[in-house]
């Protein structure tokens, strides 16, 4: 039986997609070759990169708009420590709204002033902070727009003259937005896009080349854009993967059509969380993220037949994180609604047990 994937990353991916993958594993193309044998030097290759940078842009609506697209490496991790390496010359302020928020924190640290402008740690982030004053002398404004662990989703985002770098690793592609409001968006593919191993960025070039520190090649966002995103040897599998994904989201409508498909999930989770007795959201009701929904038995009795009716009911990676606890429901944009039915029918099945 196929499991209803609920995993927080690495996640779902769209059956068609992971069987094209599949296929171009054993032979590319009819070329006789797999694709993690062909060089990535070949014209099969760089027509690859250069397609999923293209489509970045293109669902993104940024072509044209002096952004370049990079499929990296060192996953979204690397990128804390990345943007602030190429951007920050003098302060840099972050919004702390979690464990990956933190974790930027710390590793921006290494690099320079860091000050966090406003955080949601009084209530075990449960909340998106608002309403906070961000300063006109910062070099860069960092926000993580959705948190994965807590269940959170920044819905606005601050004006402000101040460039803006995101990390939307858990909800790029997923929902409507003006794109360029953002200078710098990194995003680990493993969510929305295409298995772990290869990282998004994009940035507008214009932001890039103002620091005064010598930065590391292999650091240094200039160097990567002008090699193409092979600066070193790319991530095969895993940016080819990437490409059928966003293949599959333009021909499936674009943003717009799976925001609406995304919406209808959510409605559909969050509608049986807060009229089923037993369950109760951890998120706060303004700030849920509809790409994961985090909730708690309220009777931690019944957790034990609770997790023995979602194993029956072949529904998999809805243990929440050590942090929350309970259950976390990751909808990212490739699960069915079919399978949040599922799971919206064994929390009422329990309710009519208990």
């Amino acid at each position: 039986m196929k499991k209803h994937n609920f995993s927080a990353g690495p996640s779902i991916l769209p059956q068609e997609v992971l069987q094209q993958a599949a296929n171009a594993v054993i032979d590319y193309n009819n070329e006789g070759l797999s694709l993690i044998e062909i060089s990535h030097r070949s014209k099969a290759f760089v027509d690859i990169m250069e397609n999923a940078r293209a489509l970045v842009l293109e669902l993104l609506g940024l072509e044209g708009k002096g952004y370049k697209a990079l499929f990296l490496q060192g996953g979204a991790s690397l990128q804390f420590l990345m943007t602030a390496m190429n951007l920050l010359e003098k302060k840099a302020g972050y919004v702390n709204t979690g464990a990956w928020s933190g974790k930027a924190i710390k590793e921006a640290q290494k690099i320079g002033d860091i000050i966090e402008v406003a955080s949601s740690a009084d209530a075990n982030f449960n909340y998106i902070p608002k309403g906070f004053e961000v300063p006109s002398d910062l070099d860069y404004l960092h926000l993580t727009s959705n948190n994965t662990i807590f269940g959170t989703q920044i819905k606005s985002f601050p004006t402000t003259s101040v460039p803006l770098v995101c990390d939307m690793s858990s909800d790029i592609f997923s929902r409507v937005l003006d794109f360029t409001q953002f200078d710098l968006i990194y995003a680990g593919a493993q969510k929305n896009m295409g298995p772990a191993g290869t990282t998004l960025v994009v940035v507008k070039e214009e932001l890039l080349g103002k620091v005064t520190r010598t930065l590391p090649s292999i650091l240094d966002y200039q160097k990567h854009i002008g090699a193409g995103s092979m600066l070193n040897t790319p991530p095969v599998f895993a940016v080819y993967t990437s490409m059928l994904t966003l293949e599959w989201l333009k021909k499936e409508g674009g943003i717009a059509a799976i925001e609406k498909e995304n919406e209808k999930k959510a409605t559909l989770m969050y509608s049986e969380i807060d009229l089923n007795p037993l369950f109760k959201g951890f998120a706060a009701t303004e700030d849920r993220s509809p790409m994961n929904a985090t909730f708690n038995l309220v009777n931690e009795n019944l957790k034990e037949t609770f997790d023995t009716m979602l194993k029956e009911a072949g529904i998999s990676g809805v243990n929440g994180h050590r942090s929350v606890g309970g259950y976390r429901a990751s909808m990212y944009n490739a699960l069915p609604i079919a399978s949040v039915q599922a799971l919206v029918e064994v929390m009422s099945e329990l309710e009519n047990k208990a």
